[in-house]
Order: C-alpha cells, then sequence, then structure tokens
C-alpha cells in the first residue's frame, strides 16, 4: 500500500537502555518515529498523514523564512513560490515536497539524497545527503550539500523535530537551553530586530516548564556544552539532549498548542536546529555561499538518558 511519505525507512540497534528504533520517511526524509527502550522521543503522526507542522523534515536551502518569497542576487530580484500564503512568505526550503533517493541502509542507518534542480528563485544546482544513523546513546543525524553549479549558491540547513519523552505530559517537560539574543518578529514571523536574552522572560537558561511558554522564535549565540545546544527534562528525570556541531549557532523553539499528536490536539515543542537565521537570504545572517564544486557538512544528534 502507498503512503504519502512514500517509502518508510526503518532502523534499529541494541542500546544498554533497550531497543533503539526509528523511522525515516522517503518524503522530506523526515524523522517519523525514534524511540529507545519502548520510549517514544519524537512526535510521531500516522504512516497515512503529511507530516504536521513539518514534522521532523529536512528544511534546505533556508530553513524558517524569506520575506515575500524575494531575495536579490547580484542586484536583479528573485522571487520564489509562495509556500506559506496566511503570511506571503517563502517557508522551510525547496524539498519539502520532495522525495529521497536510497543512497546507503544498514540495520542501524539508512542514507538518503535529494537533489535541488535550478528554478525560479533559486537559480542553483545543488545535491544534498541525509544520514540517520542509531548511536548508542541516540541518534545522530549528519548532512551534506554539494553545489554543483557554475556560480557560489546561497544555502543554509535546519530541521524540524518535535520531541517528548514517553507520556510524560508535554506541559510538564523542562526545557533548558542558553542563548546570547534572540529575534523580535512581526505578524509574518519576519525579524524586525536581535535583542539580548539573558535575564528576560525569554531566558531558558535556568529551564522554563513548557507548559509556560507560547514560543515560535529563533534564538542566536546558543550556547553549547559538551555537544549540547537544549535539554528537555521529565519529573523523573529522564532527559532527551539535542545536540549540534560548530554549523548550528540558531535554534528555532515552537511550542504549539494545536498539535495534532496522535492521541488529540495538544501542546508539543520543536527545537530546531539551524545554521542561519530566519530571512537569512535577504539579512545574511548566517548564510553560507557554497563555491562550485565545494561539499558542506553539518552534524546534530539526539541523546537520551533513563
Amino acid at each position: 500500500m502507498s503512503t504519502p511519505t512514500g517509502t518508510q525507512y526503518i532502523i534499529t540497534r541494541a542500546t544498554e537502555q533497550g531497543e533503539a528504533r526509528a523511522t525515516i520517511t522517503e518524503l522530506a526524509a523526515s524523522l517519523r518515529e525514534f524511540s529507545i527502550g519502548g520510549v517514544d522521543l519524537v512526535e510521531s503522526y500516522a504512516e497515512s498523514a503529511m507530516p504536521p507542522f513539518a514534522d521532523g523534515i529536512v528544511l534546505v536551502p533556508w530553513p524558517n523564512r524569506i520575506e515575500d518569497g524575494t531575495w536579490m542576487l547580484d542586484g536583479e530580484p528573485q522571487t520564489l513560490d509562495i509556500t506559506e500564503r496566511d503570511r506571503n512568505n517563502s517557508i522551510h526550503g525547496l524539498l519539502r515536497n520532495t522525495g529521497y533517493s536510497l543512497i546507503e541502509r544498514t540495520e542501524g542507518s539508512v542514507t538518503l539524497g535529494a537533489t535541488i534542480f535550478p528554478q525560479h528563485g533559486y537559480p542553483f544546482h545543488v545535491h544534498t545527503t541525509v544520514r540517520y544513523e542509531l548511536v548508542e546513546a541516540g541518534l545522530s543525524v549528519s548532512h551534506t550539500a554539494t553545489n554543483l553549479s557554475d556560480a557560489a549558491a546561497p544555502y543554509a540547513l535546519g530541521t524540524h523535530p518535535f520531541f517528548k519523552i514517553g507520556d510524560t505530559p508535554i506541559a510538564e517537560l523542562t526545557l533548558t537551553m542558553t542563548a546570547a539574543t534572540r529575534f523580535e518578529s512581526n505578524e509574518r514571523l519576519i525579524p524586525t530586530a536581535e535583542v539580548a536574552v539573558p535575564e528576560t522572560d525569554f531566558d531558558l537558561s535556568a529551564g522554563r516548564p513548557v507548559g509556560e511558554l507560547d514560543l515560535d522564535m529563533a534564538f542566536a549565540g546558543v550556547e553549547v556544552i559538551d555537544g549540547v545546544a537544549a535539554r528537555l527534562t521529565a519529573p523523573d528525570g529522564r532527559e532527551v539532549r539535542v545536540t549540534v556541531d560548530e554549523n548550528f549557532d540558531f535554534v528555532q523553539l515552537f511550542t504549539p498548542r494545536n498539535f495534532p499528536t496522535l492521541t488529540g490536539i495538544g501542546q508539543v515543542v520543536a527545537i530546531e536546529p539551524m545554521t542561519a537565521a530566519p530571512n537569512a537570504f535577504n539579512t545574511g545572517r548566517g548564510l553560507l555561499w557554497l563555491e562550485p564544486g565545494v561539499e558542506f557538512a553539518a552534524t546534530w544528534g539526539v541523546e537520551f538518558s533513563a
């Protein structure tokens, strides 16, 4: 039977905390399921559904939004499709409706690839890969992008996982992250200013219950300690940690209360590592220009302790 997200790649691995298991979809290389020892660690969605709220998908060649779907290249305006119609933005890149091809598969890993072809608004040819690998501590996710064009190509990477810890109510999880700045945004969620975070209501360095938060906000200068950028902690001490390498200086935090979970509408929490800020094609904040033939590589991951 066909599914809206195509082939479901299931990977498994034995760990000291029990079997680790993940399901990655052909469409948008979405992380649809991830568990360790029977404890679900991401918000899943039905195999018969599309990823709600971009759940688990890969965001390239930009995460977040481009205002009005327009940007300038060598003095010439570039116009992308508007994919967030209610706010008149282009959102989450060019591969969210693309099927990825299988490159390599083992019992505990899968590598998928997808190509961005030259098109209106993005006249560049970029090949991308993503590798999901179960490791002892959790999950490692590695990305590459290679510019096949004859000119430098603008590029940024993001990902969109929603996290949980088993049946613990989302509102009772504590979210901890230390960041230097955050982006104030207008009603279209386009940044209007970058302001300091410490000792404000948006300072999460001491941890805040998710139930107190109403966020759809990007942060910059995220402090990374031992590879960990952010953590979710349950009242019983179980913890999910989001790890990043040096390429991810930005994190979007998103805590909507109208997510269609498998058990009904409710609050969820996304921790989204990003290599650039929202609207980076216009501001340049964090934007990478890939030279012809150059490969970019970045890795993030998830650790769980029971």
